[in-house]
């Protein structure tokens, strides 16, 4: 059985570019600390698009998905879900409205864990919160339909010792102040994929447990710009890390560096793009027109009216309208999808 220790971080030879990250993670993180003592209004506004592509992001990994303006108003709780889709999505949004308001106080555990999932799947007719009654498996579906296992998980009889004594290496690790957090939050996201403790919903409790854990280390851009669909938007380079990572997992013997280093740079780009639209949202010395530009361009996800209409709060729809049709006349951006679900991307 897979041993869960992670002292190899105290001694680790981490990468040179695992640690140049780290570091320039930390070095934006001060910046966005001193600025959200100042600013509350500005991340206020900056969270409440976050918080809908989140939901959005990382159900959608899973094919999870509905119309952007059904999404906003299940976000929102504008209107109750209609579907077995919609109620999974106003699941996520329940355990994540957890996670935003509790991540101070609520402990990385298993009781933590089963709750979480246990809301994912509150709005369904799946008992969310228990263990996987039989084995399951991570499976491919080639392009001729064929099935393929591309990884077994821990056993379902294996699991709940596997849970057990991967939350206690997790705290006795935590407690140690020569392990990063952030190279501990990555480890314990791989083996919390590779034991796979539900029969359904392990994709999505692992960006639930990564952000927790991130927010309880003083890592909060996720608050404010999703993770997840940055996840979701290149979500090929997250299977080839963790299917690099998990090889030979079982036997001790799998290099977590391989998404420690993938995760790092979904954060670190988190924390670059939190930076330019902190810089537009703030910038009143730049015109309307001006901040409406940047908030597209310095978006690495297309971004929808309603969008920058929070994120420049004092430009009307129409402003907004004009300034997007120029830009994309000029060839600058590109406009994709139709109606409700139009949005705006660098080409």
């Amino acid at each position: 059985m897979h041993r869960f220790d992670y002292s190899f971080l105290r001694d680790a030879l981490v990468p040179a570019g695992v640690l140049s990250q780290t570091s320039a993670i930390s070095e934006l993180r001060v910046r966005q600390s001193d600025r959200l003592s100042r600013y509350e209004s500005v991340f206020a506004a900056l969270e409440s698009v976050a918080k809908v592509e989140s939901v959005k992001g990382s159900n959608a990994i899973e094919g999870i998905v509905t119309s952007d303006q059904r999404l906003e108003a299940i976000v929102n709780r504008a209107s109750e879900p209609l579907n077995h889709d919609e109620a999974e999505i106003a699941g996520y949004r329940d355990a994540l409205a957890v996670i935003h308001a509790n991540a101070g106080t609520l402990d990385i555990s298993e009781t933590t864990i089963r709750e979480l999932h246990r809301l994912i799947f509150s709005y369904t007719a799946v008992n969310g919160g228990e263990y996987k009654p039989r084995d399951n498996y991570v499976m491919d579906i080639l392009p001729s339909g064929e099935r393929r296992i591309r990884f077994t998980p821990v056993s379902a009889a294996d699991t709940p010792r596997a849970m057990q004594q991967l939350v206690l290496a997790y705290w006795d690790a935590a407690a140690d102040p020569a392990i990063s957090p952030l190279l501990l939050i990555g480890c314990f996201i791989v083996d919390f994929l590779c034991i796979h403790p539900f029969l359904d919903g392990n994709g999505r409790m692992s960006r639930l447990l990564a952000l927790l854990l991130l927010y309880r280390n003083g890592y909060d851009a996720g608050k404010y710009i999703a993770l997840e669909q940055q996840v979701n938007d290149a979500k090929w380079l997250y299977y080839d890390a963790l299917g690099e990572a998990s090889l030979d997992w079982h036997d001790n013997a799998g290099d977590y560096f391989a998404f420690v280093k993938y995760f790092l740079s979904v954060l670190l780009a988190s924390y670059r793009e939190l930076d330019a639209r902190f810089a537009v949202v703030n910038t009143k010395s730049v015109n309307k027109r001006g901040r409406i530009e940047a908030t597209v361009l310095n978006s690495l996800t297309p971004v929808h009216k309603r969008d920058i209409a929070r994120i420049v709060p004092d430009a009307s729809i129409t402003t907004i309208e004009a300034v997007l049709a120029q830009m994309v006349r000029q060839g600058v951006i590109i406009k994709t999808g139709a109606g409700p679900a139009t949005a705006y991307i660098r080409p």
